[in-house]
């Protein structure tokens, strides 16, 4: 049977957006519907193949993410050369043991309008991993390598006469040693189905700057591209824009003539604007009719923000005229469990989480977003850093992008800018990260043809580059071109950089990669880079790093002491999978990272506390640790640490004082932590007093030795989500005795079910070594928890998700969904 593609039309409120009649512009996502099969079809493209024994998907859809783990998939026997390796060593869990390598096909139906109605269809894929080959009725319409990339195609002189049950086929290709991290596999970002009159605006054909910023008026600029309107013609474009409130704030109504493909262009005056910010993230419409002559051909909605940046040298970044450091984070794409299929639920509970934190900017590490992701950043207010490429035309895995690098660059560089120029949480364009063409005599010529690409496209916003080879770049005038030189660690050698650059500024392009487990601790405590251990865990007393790179206080140092330094982005904001350094030579079953702030099950870490308790200025932090559950260890050194905004604590150890201590300068970490470096453990209550600036007690924590393991405890992130199927609730299960203290060395099965309106998605332990599946309804605690995901039906109602396990009354939560 052939499958007939249900329609749902979706507003898209992003650069592009349905915003009028349906007569002129419809915008459908592909979601439902599809079949898919791994392995080699080139008869899928055919209209009479049979896909009966396909899997039945829904897009977006990651083929990897089911598994099975095993250390056999993507071995890698090589020499890493950007952290100076020579000798090749074996790399297990490098992608992290999934099977992405192969071949994969994806069919499905749709209708569109038939031939006689003069429209326009095209086909937009926001990512497509990878090597995708795009068929419509037996016939290739387009080819895009890059699986990180948006793409798109006019597929209008391939649909049949009719418009009805046009075949869409697409054939997905990842290599061996195609990547550093896990990629994900296949259509794991969603595909659109476009439709517009003959002459129309075409995909991302708008871009708004500001010229001009002031708290009295802002310029807005508009320029509209019209496709396939003849030299020489009258085109009308009225344009109303709207503030977040739907209030009407300026408008034009001009006619241009439309001469050697220039764009039409339109000023308007905002007065007293809202300008656009992290801690006001306000956002305005502008929404443009087009017409031709007497007869109006197309209708759109394009959404921007209205603020000013600049750099300035010796000072740093400046958003709306204030000075601020990026406290940012690096994250990778893929959603933990979820794999690297696109969720948006799953992207605001990522944002959540950090905003909480302080955080206030996301470099895209290292590949074009998801629009869903940067969407979601203009809105909850998150300064973006966009970036393109891992890799230049200079190999760093045997299959990567430097197989296309000169056909594709600039193709790949003009995709991304104009799809993300709109948005405002934009701020920068990152052309590279650790590319070996750094050290090359003539590398500065390649990072300044890409620079050129994106100053010409867009010249409002500036270029950076991640650089971790800091001779070569200051020596050989790499670094000197660059619109704001980034670092890649390198602490020791930001005053260096500094002194010898001409543009006199300083980013922290990545920083820390300090290692951690949660709720995994090691003694003694001591600074360790490189340290490894039996369990494959790394100790979450943050102060465990890699060779190349250093701990946290070294890099709020750097901000707080030099104005030149533009502040940082972390490595990671999450744990990801694949690359699980240290045990990254063969030590299996490691597979996925502990750099994260927060790990893989979305839990976090101690490190978490320590971030927050410097960046977020609005709520006070006091975090303590570690755990107080330490048979065995009666009467030994047992260091306490305190994360806090509170400038100093004191420890109490049932009930007997170990000292009042307070930030200070003796060195980096006493400066941002405070540190009982010499209790001894006994069983009991761990109990810390935070003091504020005037002397007196104000907040407290606890931490009690658990007793025997009593009940599933369920905590969900929201106990109300919407019924649209796509929705999700995370639940943190946890395990705690009578007394409702945390458990925090139990680490049973367990197993779950959901009934009624919902449905079981999948669950994560942040164990890096954990080889149980995320889509099976059981997993492992790690150290007490881990966390289950449920997601929505499309029918409003309730569902009932319970946890149980042996030996332990179950847990029962009842989530609605509206």
């Amino acid at each position: 049977m052939k499958n007939i593609l249900v329609f749902v039309i979706s507003l898209l409120f992003a650069v592009q957006a349905y915003a009028g009649q349906e007569d002129f512009r419809t915008s459908v996502k592909l979601e439902k519907n599809w079949k898919f099969s791994k392995g080699d079809h080139p008869d899928a493209i055919n209209l009479d193949f049979r896909d009966e024994a396909w899997q039945p998907v829904t897009v977006p859809h990651d083929w990897a993410i089911y598994g099975p783990f095993s250390e056999t998939f993507d071995v890698q026997t090589v020499a890493i050369t950007q952290n100076l390796e020579r000798n090749a060593t074996l790399r297990t869990g490098r992608t992290g043991g999934l099977p992405y390598i192969g071949v994969g096909w994806y069919r499905t139906f749709f209708d569109a309008p038939a031939k006689e109605s003069g429209k326009r269809v095209t086909l937009l894929f926001d990512g497509a991993m990878s090597e995708a080959r795009v068929y419509v009725n037996g016939h290739e319409v387009g080819f895009w390598p890059y699986g990180y990339n948006s793409f798109h195609f006019d597929i209008t002189d391939y649909l049949n006469a009719e418009g009805k049950e046009n075949l869409l086929a697409v054939r997905l290709e990842n290599f061996e040693q195609s990547s550093r991290w896990y990629p994900g596999a296949g259509l794991y970002r969603n595909v659109h189905l476009i439709t517009t009159e003959e002459i129309h605006v075409p995909v991302w054909g708008t871009y708004i700057t500001t010229p001009f910023v002031s708290e009295e008026y802002a310029s807005v600029r508009l320029k509209t591209q019209i496709a396939n309107v003849k030299e020489g013609t009258d085109v009308r474009c009225l344009t109303e824009i709207f503030d977040s409130k739907g209030n009407l704030v300026a408008q034009k109504d001009n006619v241009q003539r439309i001469n050697y493909n220039r764009p039409f262009e339109q000023y308007f005056i905002v007065d007293h604007p809202q300008l656009w910010s992290p801690e006001s993230p306000a956002l305005y419409q502008a929404k443009s009719k087009i017409f031709v002559g007497d007869v109006q051909v197309d209708e759109l909605a394009t959404r921007f923000g209205i603020r000013d940046i600049r750099i300035i040298a010796d000072k740093g970044f400046f958003l709306n005229g204030q000075l601020r450091k990026f406290q940012g984070v690096n994250n990778h794409h893929d959603l933990g469990p979820l794999g690297a299929a696109i969720n948006v639920a799953a992207l605001r509970r990522q944002l959540t989480m950090l905003r909480d934190m302080g955080c206030d900017a996301i470099r895209t590490s290292h590949n074009m977003p998801a629009p869903e992701l940067v969407e979601l950043c203009d809105e909850m207010g998150f300064m973006v850093m966009v970036e393109s490429f891992d890799e230049w035309e200079r190999a760093k895995t045997k299959n990567g992008y430097h197989r296309y690098f000169h056909d594709w660059a600039e193709k790949d560089m003009v995709n991304m800018i104009h799809n993300f120029r709109n948005n405002p949480s934009v701020v920068m364009w990152s052309i590279g990260n650790e590319v070996p063409t750094q050290c090359s005599p003539d590398g500065y010529k390649v990072a300044k043809f890409l620079q050129d690409i994106c100053h010409r496209e867009d010249p409002t916003r500036p270029v950076t580059c991640g650089m971790d080879q800091v001779t070569c770049v200051l020596d050989n005038g790499f670094a000197a071109m660059i619109d704001i030189p980034g670092l890649n660690y390198r602490t020791q050698r930001y005053q260096e950089t500094y002194a010898r650059l001409p543009q006199s500024l300083v980013l922290g392009s990545e920083t820390a990669s300090t290692v951690s487990s949660r709720g995994v601790y090691k003694f003694p405590v001591e600074m360790k880079a490189g340290a490894k251990y039996e369990d494959h865990q790394c100790s979450s007393y943050d102060v465990e790093y890699c060779w190349w790179s250093n701990l946290p206080d070294e890099d709020f140092a750097l901000a707080d002491d030099y104005d030149w330094t533009m502040g940082q982005f972390v490595w990671t904001g999450f744990d990801y999978l694949g690359e699980p350094t240290p045990y990254d030579q063969n030590d299996w079953p490691s597979h996925s990272s502990m750099f994260g702030i927060i790990d893989l099950a979305s839990i976090p870490k101690d490190r978490y506390y320590l971030y927050r308790s410097i960046w977020n200025k609005n709520d006070e932090t006091l975090h303590v640790l570690p755990h107080w559950n330490w048979k065995g260890r009666e009467g030994e050194i047992t260091p306490v640490f305190v994360y806090t905004s509170y400038p100093s604590a004191e420890l109490f150890i049932n009930g007997k004082s170990q000292g009042r201590q307070e930030k200070n300068n003796s060195s980096l970490q006493h400066r941002y932590r405070l540190m009982w470096m010499d209790v001894k453990y006994e069983p009991g209550e761990v109990k810390v007093i935070a003091y504020g600036k005037d002397g007196r007690p104000a907040a407290e924590a606890v931490v009690r030795t658990a007793g025997k393991p009593d009940r599933i405890e369920l905590i969900p992130d929201r106990s109300t989500i919407s019924s649209d199927g796509k929705d999700l609730a995370y639940i943190n299960v946890r395990v705690v005795d009578k007394d409702g203290n945390l458990c925090p060395l139990d680490q049973r099965l367990i197993q779950f079910s959901v009934k009624g309106e919902g449905s079981y998605r999948a669950s994560a332990n942040g164990d890096p070594t954990s080889l149980d599946l995320f889509h099976l309804p059981q997993m492992h605690l790690f150290n007490g928890q881990l966390t289950a995901i449920v997601q929505s039906s499309e029918t409003p109602g309730k569902m009932v998700f319970e946890a149980r396990a042996k030996g332990l009354k179950a847990g029962l939560l009842e989530i609605e969904t509206q």
